[in-house]
């Protein structure tokens, strides 16, 4: 069979006739799980079977090595927030309140659009005609500013199946805040917090970059649910509301939010006898 890489369709209309190209197939083949995948629901968990919870607060860096693809140039995940966010698929709540991560107080779509970009206006003189002009500088929003996701998530074990499960309750896409005169980095920048369960449906349509096997096709839920990503945690609930970077600095506060995970993986160790 020959392949051909461009057809042309003729068609005649009031005796003219028109050639339109298709679109040349990208590939050997044509995907199309990822679009048509649809997200598995949880497990309801009824309140008597819950025998411990906890919830954590943990922070990816996507600078990490084994978090390159939430970066990948193409198709990074904060596109695909963002996006939906923009179109209006996703609600999204304002970082700027206290408690934000409990999902208060909705961002307008409009908000949503200014986020990452600016206007600056500014006066320059022309060196032919020596009059002054304005001119306006428009900075577009850069994806690659966003290094960091926060995620609150709670772990939980069913006495009624005896597993340890943890459900992811949202995500928070952090950029880092530039001076825009000396590029210098100010710090990082809370976007808005979205709704986890929601943002579902969105990132079970896009497939994750797979270094080693371009054939294997997993979606950004599978990810996520299968803890497919490198993270430290920095907040675990207590009685002060407080961080761990505000008792612990440094490489003090990743000590502690090691000793956070340890905690849960001993408390599950300990409830099994052998």
């Amino acid at each position: 069979m020959k392949i051909v890489a461009k057809m042309f369709l003729a068609i005649a209309v009031m005796g003219v006739t028109t050639a339109i190209a298709q679109e040349p197939l990208d590939g050997a083949y044509q995907k199309v799980l990822n679009k048509e995948r649809e997200i598995v629901p949880y497990d309801y968990i009824r309140e008597a079977d819950v025998f411990w919870s906890k919830r954590i607060w943990r922070t990816i860096d996507t600078r990490e090595k084994m978090n390159l693809a939430f970066r990948y140039p193409q198709m990074p995940l904060i596109n695909i927030i963002h996006t939906a966010a923009k179109n209006g698929e996703i609600t999204v709540y304002d970082p700027a309140v206290d408690n934000a991560d409990q999902f208060k107080l909705v961002m307008p779509v409009g908000d949503v659009s200014k986020i990452g970009s600016s206007t600056d206006t500014s006066m320059v003189v022309d060196p032919i005609t020596l009059e002054e002009k304005q001119v306006v500088a428009v900075t577009e929003f850069n994806p690659m500013n966003v290094v960091k996701y926060r995620l609150k998530e709670d772990w939980v074990f069913d006495k009624e199946t005896s597993t340890m499960m943890v459900r992811i309750i949202g995500i928070c896409p952090v950029a880092e805040k530039i001076d825009q005169n000396t590029q210098t980095v100010l710090g990082d920048q809370p976007m808005y917090w979205v709704y986890y369960p929601d943002l579902r449906p969105v990132l079970a349509k896009y497939e994750v970059f797979n270094p080693k096997n371009d054939a294997v096709t997993l979606s950004w839920e599978d990810l996520f649910e299968a803890r497919k990503f490198g993270s430290y945690i920095y907040k675990e609930s207590n009685v002060y509301d407080r961080t761990i970077s505000e008792y612990a600095a440094g490489i003090d506060g990743l000590l502690e939010g090691e000793k956070v995970k340890n905690e849960i993986f001993v408390f599950e160790h300990d409830l099994w006898t052998y």
